[in-house]
């Protein structure tokens, strides 16, 4: 498998140096090289000649789409050191009757591979599934299949809107000031990777040793990021399946974690991921995902009151608790974004 990966590299750096050195190279001269290339390197020809055409293009044809739609940066495609991907089509890859091994019959004779997981294939036509991709990760190989299915969830509708408010002592907050607590997985196993870097750092450059340390430390680093993914798509399903339009803060992340003081803290709750997930599960669930711009939202008050940004709680005059000053941004933001709440006495219209 990694001889896989590494072929897939080199077909793809290959084609990119052919394709900065020319001028006007079209999809049909880089598909004429990678001909060239399987006819002068035996190895190459164990990899799927349309998997090489298509990692091939996959860099170049991504740059023209961004020329046409004007996005900026168009994002020019650069030759890359590591690779850790490759994709196999239908014709090298077989499932087993059972649905618990994976049958490779390339050039790279990778024969049967165990089938670890939850997902059955056997729920999908052998038609409906296009590809593989195989994915190298820390802990192993993950296998990706590409379905050609309509993936769309049939839920009544809530008749509700919320909003929610990222912000450090607590993950969220909702317009009804539900906090979902942090858990601060970063912070709490930080103690670990400071010995695993420490025993890295203790070992010989190119020795056997070193290659074992780092393997050690980015299996711990790949399980942070998984815990964080995992509690911020639990949250997202809940929030999305429990309301049929739902605003999230469009937060510029990058630009938040120059501040030295917050930056891992800021690393620590996956903002972005947690975003991101906000609009793929509203449009799998065919619910509205609302961006809102976040200059100004902690500085939006509701009419009856005023306070300063720097007070962390505040007492209304008719209220006996105190609630968190990140509750009425989202309060107000939901009221200046989302359509307002039909009222069940009349008389008060």
């Amino acid at each position: 498998m990694d001889e896989a990966v590494r072929t897939a590299r080199f077909v793809r750096n290959a084609c990119l140096r052919f394709w900065m050195n020319g001028e006007k190279v079209s999809k049909n001269a880089i598909d004429k090289h990678t001909m060239k290339l399987r006819a002068e390197y035996k190895w190459a020809k164990k990899l799927n000649s349309t998997a090489c055409k298509r990692r091939a293009w996959a860099a170049m044809s991504r740059f023209y789409d961004n020329c046409k739609k004007g996005v900026k940066p168009v994002g020019h495609p650069r030759l890359k050191k590591s690779v850790r991907s490759v994709e196999f089509k239908q014709s090298v890859w077989e499932p087993d009757a059972a649905n618990k091994r994976l049958t490779q019959t390339d050039g790279f004779r990778v024969g049967d591979v165990k089938r670890k997981g939850t997902r059955n294939l056997i729920l999908h036509r052998l038609e409906d599934i296009k590809g593989l991709w195989v994915v190298k990760r820390a802990d192993g190989y993950c296998a990706l299949f590409l379905v050609d299915v309509e993936r769309l969830f049939n839920l009544e509708a809530s008749g509700k809107a919320t909003r929610l408010d990222v912000w450090l002592k607590a993950f969220n907050t909702d317009a009804e000031g539900n906090d979902e607590p942090n858990p601060h997985f970063y912070r709490k196993a930080q103690q670990l990777p400071k010995k695993l870097q420490r025993r890295v750092s203790r070992k010989g450059k190119g020795s056997n040793n070193r290659k074992k340390a780092l393997a050690k430390l980015a299996v711990f680093r790949f399980k942070v990021s998984r815990q964080r993914k995992g509690h911020a798509v639990k949250l997202v399903w809940c929030a999305v399946a429990s309301h049929d339009v739902v605003a999230s803060e469009e937060l510029k992340v990058r630009n938040m974690t120059r501040n030295l003081k917050l930056s891992k803290s800021i690393g620590d709750t996956s903002w972005r991921e947690f975003r991101q997930w906000v609009k793929y599960i509203a449009r799998v669930m065919g619910k509205i995902a609302i961006p809102v711009n976040p200059a100004y939202t902690s500085q939006i008050r509701s009419a009856r009151h005023k306070h300063h940004i720097e007070a962390a709680a505040h007492r209304c005059a008719d209220r006996s608790g105190q609630p968190p000053r990140f509750w009425q941004p989202a309060r107000a933001a939901r009221r200046q974004f989302l359509p307002p709440r039909p009222r069940a006495d009349p008389a008060h219209q």
